[in-house]
């Protein structure tokens, strides 16, 4: 932006103009004052002369905005402003940057100083709360030399896009549990592997530690030395993720719904499980089904995942569980480890759809995951001083009772269940995982 229009004032300009203008006031009452007036006045112009010209003789400043090329859903993402001052003199610099309008944010403003010939860098974060194409409006920089008299706007990387993907980040930070079942986190439980696998390995030299009940005595007869059984953990069993996107899946917890959190887990949950050589998939389902991608092992299946996870939205309609149980009768024929994201805030509601959900669980191993409601036990939690606030409580308890007697009576009827609440969810399905491949249930 050159010109008129790239021109601003400082606050000092205002507050000099109105102190000359009080003093020609004065001058009506005392003349002695007209004269310093006026030449107050030419000064004060020629220094704006002389700021103009120090700023506009040429290209001072140049900036960028570092934008990733994804953003990650529900974290802070970094972004940097790199700016080097060209001028021979120390400037003032006001960096005012457009965000995208999901964020609502329009008080941006951050001020800083550069040195002759310095290079500076800004950096921010910025937590989007839902998937999409967000678009970077004009990075806005104003500069002013130390007279400070006049600021000069330059604009930069003018409408930039960036896609909001499922939280891969939150994906990267459980890589580790497909590692090494040896490291902790909080939250993150190490199960005790029941018996063997079906999966043998090799015939071994039997070493201090191996498990006598795996020496194999028909080896050892053929050998000089005790020889054992070496199994390995079994692998390539096909897991499919499937996740409800009806309207109960679009209540908002910490500024995320439970579609998103949903979303995120299955994108960790299918980077752990890729890693330990089983086969993921992914189906979505409402009122119809949804996005499918079949149940595959390898690593590259994950990208696929993470643009067909992208694009989900909810239909704000009532979730057909029949349809879901024709749709897994129909197209998985192997025994399969089912992770069901849904949610349920009244027994009617699961009482409706129990029985698809057992004549599922007679053909595969269903984990039916649902939510607690954090909110509520926010409430349950804060003291209650009225008569109000504890009829609130009493609500809130009872909703959450009836909460534990969903999952219990899915228990009771042979389906695995995760009541979780959503910060909980990643670390919570991970585990199941980990405990089910652990108890050979599969």
């Amino acid at each position: 932006m050159t010109g008129i229009r790239a021109v601003y004032f400082h606050q000092r300009v205002f507050v000099a103009v109105f102190s000359l203008a009080m003093i020609f006031l004065f001058s009506y009452w005392f003349p002695v004052l007209y004269i310093p007036a006026w030449l107050l006045a030419v000064f004060l112009l020629i220094l704006i002369g002389v700021d103009l010209i120090t700023l506009f003789s040429k290209k001072g400043i140049t900036a960028k905005r570092n934008v990733p090329d994804k953003l990650s859903n529900s974290d802070q993402n970094p972004i940097t402003i790199d700016i080097r001052n060209n001028f021979n003199f120390k400037i003032g610099v006001e960096i005012i940057d457009e965000l995208p309008v999901q964020f609502q944010k329009r008080d941006f403003l951050q001020k800083m100083t550069a040195l002759p010939g310095q290079k500076k860098q800004f950096e921010y974060s910025l937590r989007p709360v839902e998937r999409g194409e967000y678009y970077f409006g004009k990075l806005n920089i104003f500069i002013s030399s130390p007279l400070r008299l006049v600021k000069k706007r330059l604009v930069f990387d003018q409408d930039q896009s960036v896609k909001v993907y499922p939280s891969f980040i939150q994906m990267r930070q459980y890589d580790f549990m497909a590692i090494d079942n040896r490291l902790k986190q909080p939250g993150l439980k190490r199960i005790r592997r029941l018996g063997h696998t079906q999966e043998f390995e090799q015939i071994k030299e039997y070493v201090a530690g191996d498990d006598v009940r795996s020496i194999n005595w028909k080896a050892t007869a053929k050998q000089s030395g005790l020889m054992v059984n070496q199994y390995q953990e079994e692998k390539a069993q096909p897991i499919y993720l499937i996740i409800d996107k009806g309207r109960v899946m679009k209540m908002p917890f910490e500024g995320l719904s439970l579609l998103d959190y949903s979303i995120n887990t299955t994108l960790a949950f299918a980077n752990v499980a890729l890693q330990k050589k089983d086969k993921v998939g992914f189906v979505s389902f409402s009122n119809e089904m949804g996005n499918l991608l079949p149940a595959i092992a390898k690593k590259t299946h994950l990208n696929a995942m993470l643009e067909s996870l992208y694009n989900i939205k909810t239909d704000f309609l009532d979730s057909d569980f029949g349809l879901l149980y024709t749709w897994v009768k129909r197209r998985i024929n192997h025994r399969s480890l089912l992770l069901l994201f849904t949610n349920f805030e009244h027994m009617n509601a699961l009482d409706r759809n129990l029985g698809y959900l057992k004549a599922i669980a007679r053909q595969h191993v269903l984990v039916v995951i649902f939510f607690e409601n954090s909110e509520l036990e926010k409430v349950i939690r804060r003291p209650a001083e009225t008569i109000s606030q504890m009829a609130h409580q009493t609500i809130a308890r009872d909703i959450s009772y009836e909460k534990r007697l969903m999952a219990k009576k899915l228990q009771q009827n042979g389906i695995q269940t995760i009541l979780s609440k959503p910060g909980d969810l990643s670390v919570n399905t991970i585990n199941k995982y980990l405990e089910i491949k652990a108890r050979g249930l599969l």
